[in-house]
């Protein structure tokens, strides 16, 4: 993709696999993530993951770098893409240590367009655990609007949790 001041968009390739571990494997990252890797050999499993996203068509995903260091930030993208319905669900995460520092406010709005412009959505839903106030708060800067609160809809770590839906339409 392109660069935008502080932060360059890449698509996810398999050299970001060292990368995508460290996030994936970060307690702070995956306290309300789906998914944790414990070691870097089971990160296969993402980057087959990203890879079937692009060749099924149902989703893309990038890596998210400081343009300036090329320091890796994070990752963002789609899954869930519907094309017949115009949707598909975003995904995000940085790393811990540049959190509250603006890269999400920066990213997002390129990702967004993107799905809006390439990929014809109409809507785009992101799916929080309703615990999780901090990406709650990201999200609705970004224009998000909360839709729905699916209560008790998902078990982690034997715990009932509730998801609460916010979506972004096409302008």
């Amino acid at each position: 993709m392109k660069s935008v001041s502080r932060i360059e968009l890449r698509s996810i390739t398999a050299s970001d696999k060292e990368d995508i571990f460290l996030g994936l494997s970060n307690p702070e990252v995956i306290k309300y993530y789906g998914v944790c890797f414990e070691t870097l050999e089971a990160t296969e499993e993402q980057m087959i993951w990203f890879q079937d996203l692009e060749k099924n068509g149902t989703g893309k995903w990038w890596s998210i770098f400081n343009s300036k260091t090329g320091q890796f930030l994070g990752a963002a993208g789609f899954n869930d893409l519907n094309k017949k319905f115009k949707k598909a669900e975003i995904g995000f995460w940085l790393l811990p240590e540049f959190w509250s520092r603006g890269y999400m406010q920066e990213s997002m709005p390129l990702i967004c367009d993107y799905g809006f412009n390439e990929l014809g959505l109409n809507r785009i839903e992101g799916i929080v655990e309703s615990e999780n106030l901090n990406c709650k708060r990201a999200i609705e800067k970004l224009g998000f609007t909360l839709e729905s609160t699916s209560r008790d809809n998902e078990l982690k770590k034997g715990k009932l949790l509730s998801l609460d839906t916010y979506i972004k339409l096409k302008m």
